[in-house]
């Protein structure tokens, strides 16, 4: 005998794309550009094949550091100690500044991998 699914009705909500946002983390913007930066770290030492001890070396980090960072506990990590990251992984970083649009008033920050 076959069970039967329920078919209750599932409320879905269109995210913001920042899921930090979402959930009222308080520094979302920031949280944000920082799991864009741990994203693109843990993509470069799957690449270059690198244990945690390896990529902890190269990177100036203990081990344990390493991987709380891959695990997403990057919280008290600056922005500038990711970009470092990055560069000791062999990418070039280039910060870029320039006015907003004039319908936000404010500026943004955002991430971009070429």
């Amino acid at each position: 005998m076959r069970k039967r699914k329920s078919m209750h009705a599932i409320k879905v909500q269109a995210g913001s794309g920042n899921v930090y946002a979402d959930i009222g983390v308080p520094d979302a913007e920031a949280m944000l550009i920082k799991a864009q930066l741990v994203t693109k770290i843990a993509e470069l030492i799957k690449r270059k094949r690198l244990t945690q001890t390896q990529a902890g070396h190269l990177l100036g980090l203990p081990q344990p550091k390493v991987s709380a960072l891959l695990r997403g506990n990057f919280r008290g990590v600056s922005e500038r100690r990711l970009l470092d990251c990055l560069t000791r992984l062999g990418s070039d970083v280039h910060v870029v500044v320039k006015a907003a649009q004039r319908h936000r008033g404010s500026g943004k920050l955002s991430v971009v991998f070429a």
